[in-house]
């Protein structure tokens, strides 16, 4: 069973930001399912790159969409993403170090991060950006 499930109520009504906050749900449960099956940390190394390469990514994305449309609220979300980001880089290099692993809390983290910042954060720009012609 998935960790995190997709539903439509985490939408932002932006095509290219949902397919984003989708990968980014795979993501997480491709690494949750590794971690479970016991996976070597070869696998969950590799997966925890991708989460930590793909989030960054995608916080480039709706930055860029930010200063395009001169969000107002930009410097408090790219704060928001800035604090997310180092926090995955942060799982990633004690991973890395081999000084932490994959652990149920770590999982919960990534899924807490995720769904709080969709339904929080990222629903506070969707009327502007829609507004705007983003969809």
């Amino acid at each position: 069973m998935a960790l995190l499930v997709w539903t439509n109520s985490m939408s932002v009504n932006i095509k290219e930001i949902d397919e984003q906050h989708k990968r980014l749900v795979d993501l997480i449960n491709q690494l949750h399912d590794a971690m479970k099956s016991g996976k070597g940390q070869e696998a969950l190394g590799k997966i925890l790159s991708e989460l930590a390469d793909y989030t960054v990514y995608h916080f480039g994305t709706e930055e860029k969409l930010f200063k395009q449309y001169g969000y107002p609220e930009y410097a408090r979300h790219k704060k928001a993403h800035d604090d997310l980001t180092k926090q995955v880089m942060e799982i990633k290099k004690s991973f890395d170090a081999g000084s932490s692993v994959v652990t149920v809390e770590v999982m919960n983290f990534l899924k807490d991060w995720l769904t709080k910042h969709i339904l929080d954060a990222d629903k506070k720009y969707t009327p502007y950006l829609n507004s705007k012609g983003v969809i």
